[in-house]
């Protein structure tokens, strides 16, 4: 299943992936910084989602009540219910 998440109150403004059999594949993300999210999508990729969910669920990017990864877990959590 593809999923496209919007994103809200980060420089990213939007994240795409992949779910296959209860795990995260193909993270991609528009805008924000470019080597931060590559890494971000290489070190989730292929893990379940509950586990990614909690590991960045709160995640915060300086002053902001949220970041790229926070996005991220937001994004599972939609895509969960």
């Amino acid at each position: 299943m593809h999923k496209t998440y919007k994103t809200k109150g980060t420089c990213s403004t939007q994240i795409d992936f992949d779910v296959e059999d209860g795990k995260i594949k193909n993270v991609e993300f528009t805008g924000g910084c470019n080597g931060n999210q590559k890494g971000i999508a290489a070190l989730v990729e292929g893990q379940d989602l509950e586990v990614v969910k909690d590991k960045l669920r709160g995640v915060r990017c300086g002053f902001r009540d949220t970041s790229c990864p926070d996005q991220l877990a937001r994004a599972i959590e939609e895509c969960m219910k």
